[in-house]
């Protein structure tokens, strides 16, 4: 990263449309905003996070909360693409690799499995709902 900011390196290094497909995902649940914070930007559901953006090791990658078990697996089967991140990792949370051949709607199921872990059960049961 040298010497640039970290929105110096986000603007010129970003994937826009990575942000765009995560904002559409994380966007769609009820109650859930976008904010600054930990992560950048980091989604939230009435204060909780449910997914961060970080840059690790010069890559742009996405954190969520993993059901039990999850975090695991997928590390095991997909080790180019998940990983345990640092500080939330313990907590079985688990990142992906934005640069990385993603399957978007396995990581759509994700969002929705961390959303769902953290947000009030009347949320939840809107989503059920409709």
């Amino acid at each position: 990263m040298g010497h640039e900011t970290m929105d110096e390196y986000l603007a010129k290094y970003v994937d826009d449309e990575a942000l765009e497909r995560l904002r559409a995902i994380c966007l769609a649940f009820p109650g859930a905003s976008e904010q600054g914070g930990v992560g950048r930007p980091t989604f939230k559901v009435r204060g909780k996070i449910f997914v961060m953006r970080h840059l690790m090791d010069g890559r742009l990658s996405v954190w969520l909360k993993a059901p039990p078990g999850a975090q695991g697996a997928l590390i095991q089967t997909s080790p180019e693409i998940f990983f345990m991140p640092p500080y939330v990792g313990r907590h079985g949370w688990v990142g992906a690799w934005l640069d990385a051949s993603l399957d978007w709607e396995q990581l759509a199921d994700l969002i929705e499995d961390s959303y769902r872990m953290t947000a009030p059960k009347r949320l939840v049961s809107q989503m059920d709902e409709g």
